[in-house]
């Protein structure tokens, strides 16, 4: 573990209250230029052990809020919640007890033999600890809603209240008829199975199971199963709330359940690839009692303003956004401290320099700094400020989201996925140009990373929003170069994911730089960017004016 020494702890400090209450000296404000020295104190000290890794619901997590909170105001940075930096965020802390519980399913009229962990995980999505169940069971195909996509829609108008869901994970697949459904090869929110769960409690069900493939979810099913089964889940604890019931279920198992009540799994899953689906029942059943252990707690999201100077264009308000949170401690042996440094003090410290130089050189819109809680669980405080935004949202021109930054070096790139589908990407491209940079060409999101990262959140509120990600374009040494960051996907959400100090930041600054000028030329345009023609994150803008 990187130990961080007393001395280190106070230059961390010293650097963010050497800036405090800026001078401005008479005529042009200085350039708003990003220096390394305070982003990289920032950053060895959120990621030292002194914060515990920053967890969720931990000590960690209060130490990260008070620094941050400490730091915004030693920027010059105005309170953004009525004189405080603290958005509260209420969150429920949930773990099954299987071992307490009796729910199973029935098939045929046979209970199955099912064990919790190996076959199958559930839990609460409503925060509520006890759930009596005794609902029917129907496959939904994809379970998705989708106007735009042909009226696509896997429920066909069916009532299924008080049922249990079961559903596949990610998009139908193009067809040589329409090679460009669902986005083609690219996967959109409509396969994420976060889309899932919302769209069956709209739908008004009990609850929720999701089939599980190591194809369609991108990863195995340990990860399903350390996530549900082996640890404490995070969910908001007010506001939309989930079906009384959701999980997942193995691809074996779903074949188990299928084929005892009489369906061919292969086939409905083909028949589901056709808009014409139709929801099938699969005489089966959810039965019993499933318990839980809840506990409900607040975190905080960190926010900061600096006023905007024109006198009509200061009532919007562009936000650069960074999750603080990491893993905190885990474990009682070894090393059990997740620092997540690149993950994310990497973002939290960078926006802390940014907001040093923003304070120093404002512009036409109000800016706001947004250091945001629980992304780890699942964008919960960035989910929590759109629900309950400190500006208006439809006051909200822009959000620029930071997460997980270079720290291999200098690059002739950056990288902006996402910021193609709104009048950012033209915005963004004219800041790399003028930064002697170049765009990197974009990627088929087969992942789905446009909705994994906190800029998401906003997305779906309407607000034009995208995470600026480090380019690969290597100025020096580019073998090596690779290495180092190819490297990082072993200590990914890892304990190894620690702070060096020889790291060189040069990139690191070089991304700030980029995001800080690419958020003033937009707080300082004319005219808010808007969503393409077309998009379906454009109708929430719409609604929202």
């Amino acid at each position: 573990m990187y130990k961080i020494v007393s001395s280190l702890a106070l230059t961390a400090l010293a650097a963010g209250l050497a800036v405090a209450y800026p001078a401005h000296a008479a005529g042009k404000a200085p350039a708003a230029t990003v220096k390394e020295a305070p982003l990289r104190a920032h950053l060895a000290f959120l990621s030292s052990d002194a914060v515990e890794g920053r967890g969720t619901g931990q000590r960690g997590g209060e130490l990260t809020v008070t620094y941050l909170e400490t730091q915004a105001a030693a920027a010059g940075l105005q309170p953004a919640n009525n004189g405080s930096f603290r958005q509260p965020v209420k969150i429920a802390g949930v773990r099954s007890l299987p071992a307490k519980s009796s729910i199973g399913l029935v098939a045929g009229g046979q209970a199955l033999a099912l064990q919790f962990g190996p076959d199958w995980v559930w839990g609460p999505g409503d925060a509520q600890a006890d759930h009596t169940l005794d609902a029917e069971m129907v496959f939904v195909g994809y379970g998705i809603q989708a106007p735009e996509e042909g009226g696509w829609d896997d429920y066909k108008g069916q009532d299924l209240k008080g049922k249990v869901l079961v559903m596949m994970v990610n998009d139908p697949k193009p067809t040589a008829a329409e090679p460009k459904r669902f986005n083609g090869d690219g996967l959109t929110y409509y396969g994420r199975w976060t889309y899932k769960l919302e769209e069956a409690a709209r739908q008004g069900a009990a609850g929720v199971l999701l089939i599980h493939t190591d194809a369609s979810a991108s990863y195995g099913w340990s990860v399903v199963q350390n996530s549900w089964a082996n640890a404490e889940r995070f969910q908001l604890a007010e506001g939309k709330l989930g079906t009384g019931l959701q999980g997942w279920m193995t691809d074996a198992t779903a074949r188990k359940l299928f084929a005892a009540g009489g369906q061919d799994l292969d086939k409905l899953r083909a028949a589901a690839e056709s808009k014409d689906f139709k929801p099938v029942a699969l005489n089966a059943r959810v039965k019993g009692e499933a318990r839980a252990e809840v506990r409900t707690l607040n975190e905080f999201n960190v926010a900061g303003v600096v006023p905007g100077t024109d006198p009509k264009l200061k009532d919007e308000v562009v936000i650069y956004s960074a999750h603080w949170d990491h893993m905190g401690k885990q474990g009682t042996e070894g090393d059990t401290i997740f620092n997540g440094a690149v993950d994310n003090a990497s973002g939290t410290a960078a926006l802390l320099a940014m907001a040093q130089e923003a304070v120093r050189n404002p512009a036409k819109r109000s800016q706001m700094f947004l250091w945001v809680a629980a992304e780890e669980q699942g964008l919960l405080g960035s989910a929590a400020y759109a629900a309950k935004p400190l500006w208006p949202i439809e006051k909200t021109v822009a959000n620029l989201n930071l997460d997980s930054l270079n720290f291999v070096g200098l690059v002739k790139d950056v990288s902006t996925p996402g910021s193609e589908r709104t009048d950012l990407g033209a915005m963004a491209a004219s800041t790399a140009k003028r930064m002697g940079l170049t765009v990197a060409p974009s990627r088929p999101d087969l992942a789905g990373g446009y909705f994994r990262s906190d800029h998401f959140s906003f997305a779906k509120a309407g607000v034009p929003a995208f995470s600026v990600g480090a380019g690969h374009g290597w100025v020096k040494d580019v073998e090596a170069s690779n290495a180092k960051q190819a490297a990082y996907r072993a200590r990914y959400h890892q304990v190894s994911d620690e702070y060096d100090p020889n790291w060189d930041l040069a990139g690191m600054v070089q991304q700030a730089q980029f995001t800080l000028n690419l958020g003033r030329m937009v707080a300082d345009a004319p005219k808010a960017p808007q969503w393409k023609a077309g998009d379906p994150f454009g109708k929430a803008r719409a609604a929202a004016k």
